[in-house]
């Protein structure tokens, strides 16, 4: 393995609105979910915050329904394309990610991402129960992506992210390659570079460049 590459979900591979926005639309609580969302994006809410208002509207939900609901989740062009560039180049392609862990699974199982992180619902009897049952912030974000580069035996300098906003500020600190993809100003500023578009595989010049760099 020669090096890492951990992908951002919501504004990242889901453009234009976030994963928890979409299933909120179906769940019914889309509004608690958009202001929720707005105040974590301002800095006025935690993501702990987020979660239990966002938990609350995925009560008595079974998570095979979520699963068909995610099959409807808008996300950009050239995400398997992009994974297995990442393979053929010996880079394990990981989701690091605030969404809930059963989007991260999804993304896992249709394109091939090794492993993700994520908050976790309670399920009990079945459905979910409205309930948090493991919190996980930005800085467990990173931490996990630490965690994992140390697991496959890979210096932090040789692992890229590709992040659009507040949350993956940590973790632009630590890898060798930050790169923000249609992202906000505070995440442009904190990357090493930038691309903008509606395919993942505007990014693959960036990281072949990081590579050819890479001692």
């Amino acid at each position: 393995m020669r090096g890492v590459v951990f992908f951002d979900v919501d504004g990242t591979l889901v453009p234009n609105t976030s994963s928890g926005q979409h299933l909120a639309e179906l769940l019914g609580h889309a509004e608690v979910v958009r202001e929720a969302e707005a105040g974590y994006a301002a800095g006025v809410l935690s993501n702990e915050q987020v979660c239990v208002l966002d938990a609350r509207g995925w009560a008595s939900r079974s998570p095979a329904e979520v699963r068909g609901f995610l099959k409807t989740l808008p996300l950009v062009e050239g995400i398997a394309e992009t994974v297995d560039w990442c393979r053929r180049h010996r880079l394990a392609p990981i989701l690091a990610t605030l969404a809930w862990d059963v989007v991260g699974e999804y993304l896992c199982d249709r394109f091939g991402f090794e492993r993700s992180c994520g908050p976790r619902l309670e399920v009990v009897r079945g459905r979910y129960s409205g309930d948090v049952a493991a919190y996980f912030d930005e800085i467990d974000k990173r931490d996990f992506a630490v965690s994992v580069a140390t697991e496959l035996g890979v210096q932090l300098w040789h692992c890229a992210a590709i992040g659009d906003s507040r949350s993956d500020l940590p973790l632009f600190a630590e890898v060798g390659m930050a790169v923000a993809f249609n992202a906000t100003a505070g995440a442009r500023s904190a990357a090493h570079t930038s691309a903008d578009g509606s395919d993942l595989r505007d990014v693959l010049p960036l990281l072949a460049g990081w590579l050819e760099s890479m001692p």
